[in-house]
């Protein structure tokens, strides 16, 4: 099965090589697609093979700007289907990671669920650094080698794996004109929060503060603190239960996206996911 994978990226000097390296090893470098939010941008010189578009940077406030991403991603994505039996398409800071107990690798969750679905989804997991007990992010090593809790958010659990042509919504939470299916075997891991210094460095970004990111960022930044004050429970122990409330608690206004799980659970990441991004 051919499977593309498409993000977008603008200042990152961290999680784009780390993209590459995850999804490459499942799909090969050559399927990879990379838009470049500028010129300015710098391309990833030390994986040619990895296919790069630079668009014309203009800027708009948030909520336009990641609709219009989605509308250019989906658009990207129909030509793509020309050729691929399935797109991807994530932002640079997440990793769609299946079971480990289940399978070895996203490569063979999706040959495994090819004619199961038109699209699937991740339960969403959102990594942040549990201030005081674990330390600054080490840039060698995993980061889930580093980081032991993820707050159970249905903001990450995306329909992000498609196998017909669609229309993402804005930020890739739903697909218009489209249920969802959470795979009880994938997860989306989010990662924008993984650090403490570097995400709240985020905050002092020109170009997302001249269009309006400041105060998205700042809830964001919130996840430091549910973290820290919570009593995380195994994920094992609440993946099930996470899974059916945010399937059928949905309100009839957003029927095609996630249900939201009120009180902010905390889980420990199992073990068998270590070593993997």
């Amino acid at each position: 099965m051919d499977t593309a994978v498409i993000t977008s990226v603008r200042n990152d000097d961290f999680f784009l090589q780390r993209w590459i390296e995850y999804y490459g090893a499942n799909f090969g470098h050559k399927n990879l697609y990379v838009i470049l939010d500028g010129q300015d941008q710098p391309t990833p010189d030390d994986t040619p093979e990895v296919n790069t578009l630079t668009i014309p940077r203009k800027p708009l406030e948030r909520v336009p700007a990641m609709r219009r991403r989605a509308r250019l991603v989906s658009d990207i994505a129909r030509g793509l289907f020309r050729f691929y039996d399935c797109v991807i398409a994530t932002d640079v800071d997440e990793f769609i990671i299946p079971d480990p107990n289940a399978f070895p690798d996203l490569k063979s969750f999706l040959e495994a669920n090819q004619n199961t679905t038109r699209s699937i989804s991740g339960l969403g997991l959102d990594v942040g650094q549990h201030i005081g007990l674990e330390p600054e992010l080490d840039p060698a090593q995993k980061m889930l080698d580093q980081r032991r809790f993820a707050h159970l958010s249905s903001r990450y659990t995306k329909p992000s794996i498609s196998f017909k042509p669609c229309t993402w919504g804005s930020g890739f939470h739903r697909i218009k004109g489209q249920n969802f299916h959470i795979s009880d075997q994938l997860y989306d891991f989010h990662f924008g929060m993984v650090d403490y210094a570097r995400s709240t460095g985020k905050t002092a970004d020109k170009d997302r503060l001249a269009t309006g990111w400041g105060g998205h960022l700042e809830r964001r930044e919130a996840l430091f603190k549910i973290i820290a004050e919570s009593t995380p429970v195994p994920g094992d122990d609440y993946f099930a239960t996470a899974r059916k409330l945010q399937t059928w608690r949905r309100p009839l206004y957003a029927w095609n996206k996630p249900g939201m799980i009120k009180g902010d659970p905390v889980v420990e990441i199992p073990d068998r996911f270590r070593g993997i991004i």
